[in-house]
């Protein structure tokens, strides 16, 4: 459905006036939605004094490469629960991405909806040091590029390569660290925004307390990585893991358990996953998006000795193939997502489509009031598929879902074809 007709059929009551309304980005995936999600929502209503707040949100897949724990409906339940105005989606083709083509999938969609501002999290907080070392990179840009082939050459991976050329042209100092996770992704968000000149102010916020891979939960604001581990390993929402997130996003976890019968990891989709490889042949598998410089062999020859996810990913990498690569394009292989779908969102100068997933009434108005400045459709759901993108996207969807029992795996996937979530 498009979201012109959508809009037919509900009433907006808006309870702000006729004057223009102010809108912030913020690029997320809420895996799951916790007590930091929460600050970062209130910190950039208070840096940007915008009146809606919008998040761009990875789907069914994530940066990583890994399944979210939850689907997208119901992290966008919580989200709306707790300050965002509306939700989109990322597409998959950006969302299970490095961070160049990350920043620029999530900038965009956020460009197309006609944010004023971005604001993300970062270890720097100040936004004049992002665009300092735009500067630095800009003037040294040969530089970087001939370090970062060289490593690459050597052996390297792409972040242990990209650190030594950040570290070459003198911005991963105190001053600037894009050795950082959270620095890396701010600073291509800009390098984003400025590259294209888009009528975008970047704004960043100190992230507080808890560390972006920090494993173990230690106090009220902890990082997703901790919370997951702790869900996966109890198997239930204790005390503590209670403490670190609004009780809307508990409700939302124990609705989707309760109802898909499981959180998901990659362990889930092990045995998929498996089957898939053992029953490609090696050119197959060299068509299969980040299956480069000759790794299915090395994917193929590992399969018949492997009884879990973990244990594969163990036996394939090296400091080339990191953790997170390889399940990125274990996420392709799953998907049967090739090089030349790929190679859409690679060339594409924007996004085709802006996907809602859910909003408030506060959203709803801002959408009545933007949508006709907008250069790409508002898209409702994955209903009478067309664009390349949206199949990509309905793929993805089948393969998170398929794991669910079949009566389960329908009634999920059917809120694909529903209109997006109003609160």
């Amino acid at each position: 459905m498009r979201l012109d007709k959508f809009f037919d059929t509900i009433n907006t009551n808006s309870h702000i006036g006729d004057e223009r309304m102010e809108a912030c980005g913020l690029i997320v995936e809420y895996n799951p939605f916790h007590n930091g999600h929460v600050y970062h929502i209130q910190e950039a209503k208070r840096v940007s004094k915008a009146d809606c707040i919008i998040a761009v949100m990875s789907g069914s897949f994530l940066q990583r490469g890994e399944p979210a724990i939850i689907d997208k409906f119901h992290r966008t339940n919580a989200a709306l629960s707790a300050g965002i105005d509306i939700v989109l989606e990322l597409p998959y083709p950006y969302a299970v991405q490095s961070s160049d083509l990350f920043s620029k999938g999530s900038v965009h969609t956020l460009n197309e909806i006609g944010v004023s501002s971005i604001c993300f999290g970062s270890e720097s907080g100040d936004i004049s040091r992002f665009t300092k070392s735009y500067k630095v990179y800009n003037e040294n840009k040969f530089t970087f590029k001939e370090t970062l082939k060289s490593c690459l050459n050597q052996g390297l991976s792409f972040p242990e390569a990209s650190r030594k050329a950040y570290e070459k042209i003198g911005l991963t100092t105190s001053e600037m660290d894009l050795s950082q996770p959270n620095n890396i992704l701010g600073f291509s968000y800009v390098k984003t925004i400025l590259d294209n000149n888009l009528p975008i102010d970047p704004l960043t916020i100190t992230r507080t307390k808890s560390g972006y891979h920090d494993k173990e939960i230690t106090g009220a604001i902890a990082s997703a990585t901790s919370i997951r581990n702790k869900l996966f390993t109890d198997q239930v929402i204790s005390a503590d893991i209670k403490d670190t997130m609004p009780a809307e996003t508990v409700s939302q976890l124990q609705l989707y358990k309760h109802d898909a019968t499981t959180w998901h990891n990659w362990e889930h989709y092990f045995h998929l996953v498996h089957y898939r490889v053992l029953t490609m042949s090696h050119h197959e598998l060299s068509e299969i998006h980040g299956v480069d410089e000759g790794l299915e062999y090395r994917i193929k020859s590992t399969a018949n000795d492997v009884t879990s996810f973990d244990d594969w990913i163990e036996k394939i990498k090296t400091k080339r193939y990191t953790w997170t690569r390889l399940q990125r394009i274990f996420a392709h292989i799953l998907t049967n997502t090739p090089k030349t779908d790929m190679e859409v969102a690679k060339n594409s100068s924007s996004v085709p489509y802006v996907r809602i997933l859910g909003m408030t009434e506060t959203g709803q108005t801002y959408l009545n009031r933007q949508k006709k400045n907008m250069d790409v459709p508002l898209v409702a759901n994955l209903s009478r598929t067309t664009d390349p993108m949206l199949s990509m996207e309905e793929k993805a969807s089948k393969a998170y879902y398929s794991i669910l029992p079949a009566k389960k795996k329908r009634v999920f996937h059917k809120q694909e074809l529903q209109p997006p979530i109003l609160k």
